[in-house]
């Protein structure tokens, strides 16, 4: 399976009000290889498996499996998993036609938010609503992967 994406900063908390749900998510990696990451999720009752390949060099389009586990499975695959976890709330917020996805970063991330869209072509228009900031798709310091490596609190 291939997935396209867009990832940007988040300028306000206003989303907030649009979601129409919010779930807290945990997660680590087994692998931060950039050929592929291996990451185990718990995401709120749920648990899952994901590989993820390589991005094109825009950061918008990689390969993905996914496949969802049990939750007892999930909680011992944590503990072998690289350091840090990642904890965050995750916000679904429909705009359009479309979904976005803003996650709040927990712990050594807070005071970062990133919203990702899921689109079917590259090139898919999309609206942008007011609390969307500047893009950092392919900006391998935001991906999941490396703030398990190098928080947002360790940044410069």
């Amino acid at each position: 399976m291939v997935e396209i994406e867009r990832k940007f900063l988040v300028t306000s908390e206003a989303y907030k009000k649009e979601a129409f749900r919010k779930e807290r998510i945990v997660q680590g990696f087994l692998n931060t290889h950039p050929d592929r990451t291996v990451r185990v999720r718990i995401q709120g009752p749920l648990a899952f498996l994901t590989v993820k390949g390589r991005s094109n060099a825009a950061g918008t389009i990689r390969s993905e499996w996914e496949t969802e586990i049990s939750l007892p499975d999930a909680q011992h695959l944590l503990t072998l998993c690289e350091p840090s976890i990642i904890e965050k709330n995750r916000f679904e917020v429909n705009v359009g036609p479309h979904i976005f996805e803003v996650d709040e970063f927990l712990g050594a991330n807070e005071g970062l938010s990133i919203a990702e869209i899921e689109l079917e072509s590259e090139d898919e228009t999309f609206a942008r609503p007011d609390w969307l900031g500047a893009e950092v798709s392919g900006k391998i310091q935001y991906y999941n992967s490396q703030l398990s490596l190098k928080p947002f609190k360790f940044w410069k």
